[in-house]
C-alpha cells in the first residue's frame, strides 16, 4: 500500500470534508521541521505530550506552547502562541473545540503561514473555512501522530537522501543509546 493509499485510508476517519488531499498531505507531514505545539502537557501519559514527543524522536523541532510550563520535551515552553518567535512549518492545537477558533485564527496571522492542524475529535469549523477561504491550510479532526505513522518512511524527508535512503541518526534512541549515550542494549558498544 502507497503512502497516498494509508494517508486516504486515514483521511477516511475525519469527519471535515475540507480537509487537503491525501498527496498535499502527504508531502505535509513527510516535509514537516518545526511544530509549534499549543496546549503541550507536561503530563507523559497525555496526547498533548506523547504524539509531540514521538514527533521530536523523528527529528523534528518542538515549541511548546503552554502558559502553565517552563519547560517540555527539553524545550524552553512559550505562554501563548505570539511568543513563539521562530517560524514554523505547522501549528499543532491541542485544545477543546470551544477554544480552538482563536487559535487558529492566531495561527493563522502568523507571517509564515503555516499549516495548522486538529487533532481527532477537535474541530472549529467556521474558523477552519475563514482560513482556507484566504489561501491557508487546517487540517481537523485527524491525528498527526497516525497521519506520520501512515508514512511509508516516517521520517521527515529533509532526514532522508535523494534516493528516499536515511542520511543518519539524529537523535540517541536512533543511535541505539539512551540520553546519557549508553547503549540501550548491553552487548550493543555506544556510537561515537
Amino acid at each position: 500500500m502507497s503512502d497516498i493509499e494509508r494517508m486516504t485510508r486515514l483521511l477516511s476517519e475525519s469527519g471535515d470534508p475540507g480537509n487537503p488531499r491525501p498527496e498535499f498531505l502527504v508531502n505535509l507531514v513527510g516535509r514537516l521541521r518545526t511544530l509549534a505545539v499549543v496546549g503541550a502537557s507536561r503530563d507523559p501519559a497525555k496526547p498533548a505530550r506523547r504524539v509531540p514527543s514521538y514527533l521530536a524522536a523523528k527529528g523534528i523541532a518542538i515549541i511548546p506552547v503552554n502558559p502553565h510550563a517552563t519547560w517540555i520535551l527539553g524545550q524552553r515552553a512559550r505562554p501563548t502562541l505570539s511568543q513563539v518567535s521562530e517560524a514554523v512549518d505547522m501549528v499543532l492545537l491541542f485544545r477543546p473545540s470551544d477554544d480552538a477558533a482563536p487559535l487558529i485564527r492566531e495561527a493563522a496571522k502568523r507571517p509564515e503561514r503555516p499549516a495548522i492542524w486538529l487533532p481527532e475529535g477537535i474541530r472549529s469549523d467556521d474558523a477552519a473555512d475563514g482560513v482556507r477561504l484566504n489561501g491557508g491550510v487546517v487540517v481537523q479532526d485527524l491525528c498527526l501522530f497516525q497521519a506520520h505513522r501512515s508514512l511509508r518512511d516516517n521520517r521527515p524527508l529533509h532526514l532522508q537522501s535523494s534516493d528516499g535512503r536515511d542520511r543518519g541518526a539524529r537523535t540517541p534512541s536512533e543511535l541505539g543509546q539512551n540520553l546519557l549515550g549508553m547503549p540501550l542494549r548491553p552487548d550493543t558498544p555506544p556510537d561515537r
